[in-house]
């Protein structure tokens, strides 16, 4: 029992201890309560400031320029195809893809055998229709002499008659004489009326000898055009292209074996927008002759080219959309038929606007500008161009007012802001040059051998610059990314 006692004081001591430390801990809680509520509240929070790049807003003349892609062509291309049928026995040096030829040079022969004989046939047939003609005016000949003798004749027998019958007028003839002399005239007429017949005849028989002579002579020529068509000749100067024949081979007529290029007229076909289109217009809705940038990326080294916009589609394809340009290039050096290229046409200048970073714009049309106590204003602009990475903008009011570079989510209207100003021009320049261990150097130089898709005169300039002292910067990142990709 004692035990049961002393347990049971022991368990209400325990109580009454956490009874009194709750009751402590109630009264210090509602004493700092009080004394938070006597002081005022919480302490007062400062003001955040964020940083920003800012820049002066400056308005001026800017030529946007236009961007598209597009693919070289050549303005003058050729298909060659097999002037007649039989097997090829000879073709030109250098009859291959990217073979340069020149204007007149013979390119292909085809077995002249059939042809060769189809002229030599039309040539005997030519001579027999000579001997023709010179037979049948040799005839006609003859046969006019032979109508000049019966006339003669008969003009005697004529006079012999009108002689008989003045004897026998004067009594001295007899009428017999008379009868057989007017049967010798009778006869005399007959017979030139017989060698006139012969004579046309002999003019029918020429006027057939010099027809068959003309189509002997057709025939002929058409024989000569036929032996010529084995031969097959360039008609410009150019390089050949889908080459698809070798010696020996058994072509049919028309049949196309190369195609010949001109690699000296090429031209840039490029596709727009109509928005982009339009704004190239110039005020007499004309398409202007703007000059136009051709830029081939090539491993590092960019291949440029002038061109002159010079005429568009004249209908939409089906399925297209916009307008599909043509530019001449001037000097293509390095580009070739099928290049896949970069065009930068000038646009008309526009006055009055301003160039900012792309990230200055935001997506609801504003740009952040600096106000009283460097506090950030929301003010709507117009965007005319967007250029790379940069936009063209034009606003009423804002000339010398400060603008914010770069927009991130945390600024906006009414924010307080710590403005940098000049960052870019604190910035370090990246060095235009730098120097290649020999390591680096000798991995550059093997991918730039090894690679077969660079041109040879391009892969030779890279070379070169690759064996200097100092590689251009530009032309060592570009051909690390092509590596690493």
């Amino acid at each position: 029992m004692r035990f049961f006692r002393r347990a049971l004081v022991g368990l209400f001591l325990l109580a009454l201890t956490a009874g009194l430390l709750a009751l402590a801990g109630n009264t210090v809680w509602d004493a700092v309560q009080t004394r938070m509520a006597q002081d005022g509240g919480s302490p007062p929070v400062r003001e955040r400031v964020f940083s920003a790049e800012v820049a002066p807003l400056t308005f001026g003349t800017e030529t946007p320029v236009l961007t598209a892609f597009g693919e070289v062509r050549s303005r003058r291309t050729l298909e060659l195809r097999a002037p007649a049928e039989g097997t090829v026995i000879a073709l030109a040096d250098g009859f291959e893809d990217g073979g340069a030829v020149t204007a007149g040079q013979l390119l292909m022969r085809i077995d002249p055998a059939e042809a060769q004989s189809a002229r030599d046939t039309a040539a005997a047939d030519l001579q027999d229709a000579e001997n023709e003609l010179a037979e049948a005016a040799r005839a006609l000949e003859l046969a006019r002499e032979d109508v000049a003798a019966a006339r003669t004749q008969a003009e005697l027998r004529d006079r012999a008659l009108a002689r008989q019958q003045d004897l026998a007028a004067r009594g001295v003839g007899s009428a017999s004489a008379v009868e057989e002399a007017e049967l010798a005239a009778a006869n005399a007429a007959q017979s030139v009326l017989s060698r006139r017949q012969a004579l046309a005849q002999a003019e029918a028989r020429l006027a057939q000898a010099e027809t068959a002579l003309d189509r002997r002579r057709i025939a002929l020529a058409e024989a000569e055009r036929m032996l010529a068509r084995t031969e097959l000749r360039a008609e410009f100067d150019g390089v050949l292209a889908e080459v698809d024949v070798v010696a020996g081979r058994l072509v049919n007529r028309n049949e196309q074996v190369a195609r010949l290029i001109d690699p000296d007229a090429l031209e840039v076909a490029f596709r727009i927008s109509t928005a982009q289109y339009a704004q190239l217009l110039g005020d007499n809705g004309a398409l202007p002759a703007a000059p136009v940038r051709v830029i081939l990326d090539v491993f590092g080294l960019d291949l440029t080219a002038t061109a002159v916009l010079t005429r568009e589609s004249g209908a939409v394809e089906e399925g297209q959309s916009g307008r599909l340009l043509f530019a001449r290039i001037e000097a293509p050096r390095g580009l070739r038929v099928g290049d896949f290229v970069r065009v930068e046409v000038e646009e008309p200048p526009l006055e009055g606007v301003a160039r900012l970073p792309a990230t200055a714009y935001g997506s609801d049309g504003r740009i952040l500008v600096l106000g009283a106590e460097d506090r950030i204003e929301a003010v709507a602009v117009t965007l005319l161009r967007r250029q790379g990475d940069d936009v063209l903008i034009r606003a009423e009011g804002l000339a010398g007012r400060e603008v914010v570079l770069a927009r991130t989510p945390v600024l906006g209207d009414g924010i307080r802001v710590n403005p940098i100003r000049d960052a870019g021009a604190a910035a370090p320049a990246e060095p235009e040059t730098i120097a290649l261990d020999p390591e680096r150097r000798a991995r550059l130089i093997a991918y730039v051998e090894g690679n077969g898709f660079i041109p040879d005169d391009v892969r030779a300039r890279l070379l070169n610059q690759l064996n200097q002292d100092e590689v251009p910067a530009q032309v060592v990142a570009r051909l690390e990314s092509r590596m690493g990709s």
